[in-house]
């Protein structure tokens, strides 16, 4: 079995660290795949969102691989692409989703914040336990989990290398929903399929300004979104949703699981 596993789903992209025995952490191997899964991704067009997840429901990703870490960062291309092979890669254009099973710790808490956004099962957990070895976040979580939950989470996280659940995760922001053990990465499908039928150009170009314009200020963020979505306007099939809308075909809209 590949470490790395991809598979196709319709328009979708699984790809998994199938590394269970140790928790799916990743070495020099693994961030090589993960980048192939990436490039493969962006290359096609034909594929319209990937979701990223771990093998077995003991742990989505671990960090990395601390008994052979040296071959991280010997791996041609980590500069670039980041030590985990795709954490410094900023320029996809398509929609990603975490599927979280278990332990989301280290850099697998930072391969999780690369995603779009992220749905958790219930025996997930979250952390920065590398803290007790002295071992940097160089994995984007200085910087995308900020973004994410805010300031003063991150840092509660980041400095005190402390363990919260699902529960809290969710509540931080971090997390988007919380579902039964098992049941991450088929809800993860399910909203991916969703996404899917909707019109491509728009939901790219939403994305894009959302990213592009988080760091502007209000007046230039402003400007981009407008910029951006001239192409949008201009979209045939937005035309043609809008002709389906006035024809009384609505379809629904996806709704978030009952949370408690």
């Amino acid at each position: 079995m590949a470490k790395v596993e991809t598979e196709r789903k319709g328009r979708l992209l699984v790809v998994t660290i199938n590394r269970p025995e140790v928790h799916n952490c990743v070495d020099g191997e693994i961030a090589g795949l993960l980048f192939e899964a990436v490039e493969l991704f962006r290359k096609d067009a034909s594929l319209y969102a990937l979701i990223l997840t771990g093998a077995g429901d003991r742990s989505f990703c671990s960090g990395a691989d601390l008994k052979n870490a040296g071959s991280l960062l010997a791996r041609p291309g980590a500069e670039e692409s980041g030590p985990t092979g795709i954490s410094r890669i900023t320029d996809i254009a398509k929609p990603t989703i975490a599927a979280i099973n278990g332990y989301c710790f280290a850099g697998g808490l930072e391969l999780a914040c690369w995603c779009d956004f992220r749905i958790a099962s219930r025996n997930a957990s979250f952390g920065v336990p590398e803290r007790r070895w002295g071992i940097p976040l160089i994995d984007g979580g200085t910087q995308r989990l900020p973004r994410i939950v805010g300031l003063g989470n991150a840092l509660y996280l980041i400095e005190t290398g402390i363990v919260i659940d699902a529960d809290q995760a969710f509540r931080i922001g971090l997390v988007q929903e919380v579902v039964p053990q098992g049941q991450a990465l088929p809800r993860a499908l399910e909203l991916a399929e969703v996404m899917s039928t909707y019109p491509q150009t728009c939901l790219y170009n939403d994305r894009r300004s959302t990213y592009e314009g988080i760091s502007l200020s209000l007046p230039d963020g402003l400007r981009l979104e407008a910029k951006i979505h001239q192409s949008s306007l201009a979209d045939p099939e937005m035309v043609e949703k809008l002709r389906q809308y006035a024809a009384g075909q609505r379809p629904p809209f996806p709704r978030p699981p009952t949370y408690s």
